[in-house]
């Protein structure tokens, strides 16, 4: 069975109640959602309220899903919605209130994943996802979720162009824009080392 197939055999069970199908399908998305939202965002606290309201979201709405998508496109489109959101309120917020930033090492201490590996290695991963995410964080909403949806999604233009209703040529332009800011990004970054 393949994992389209799964997923449609998982959305079927869970909108005929069952919550053993429903916590399967969100076991199967919610690393891919959290390490999204935490792309976007930049935020370890914010990427787990993202995931949360994702979530919610999607069983509030399952039966909406029609299938006329994959499963995955659905559920990272949400994702992405509710991120532009989240960003808009945040701006909203910051122009009255100024936020003090968190510490970036708990930040990373937080991301779900390996725990058992060497500390050196840990150590070199969590200066390198620290790395990626002040690159990422230098780059708009609009140009992050892109290179999130590229790169760490292995998303096409196309799949990309339907998520964020524009074109794939913008999609393609965003992209390559994005790179080459954070070519000079890390350029700069490589001077100040």
């Amino acid at each position: 069975m393949s994992l389209i197939d799964e997923d449609e055999a998982l959305i079927a069970a869970a909108l005929n109640g069952s919550a053993y199908a429903w916590e399967k399908l969100v076991k199967r998305y919610e690393t891919r959602i959290y390490n999204h939202g935490l792309r976007l965002t930049g935020n370890p606290s914010d990427a787990m309220d993202l995931m949360q309201e994702v979530f919610l979201g999607v069983y509030r709405n399952l039966h909406r899903f029609r299938g006329d998508a994959k499963f995955s496109s659905w559920i990272f489109r949400i994702a992405h919605n509710k991120a532009v959101d989240m960003n808009r309120r945040k701006r909203l917020m910051s122009t009255s209130t100024k936020y003090a930033n968190e510490d970036e090492g708990d930040a990373l201490d937080k991301f779900p994943g390996k725990t058992d590996f060497e500390p050196d290695n840990r150590l070199g991963e969590q200066e390198q996802n620290t790395r990626i995410l002040k690159m990422l964080n230098e780059l708009g909403l609009e140009q992050r979720s892109i290179v999130e949806l590229k790169v760490f999604q292995s998303l096409t233009f196309d799949e990309i162009a339907e998520l964020q209703d524009i074109s794939a040529n913008t999609a393609k332009t965003r992209f390559y824009s994005a790179l080459k800011k954070l070519k000079v990004v890390s350029e700069e970054q490589n001077v100040l080392s």
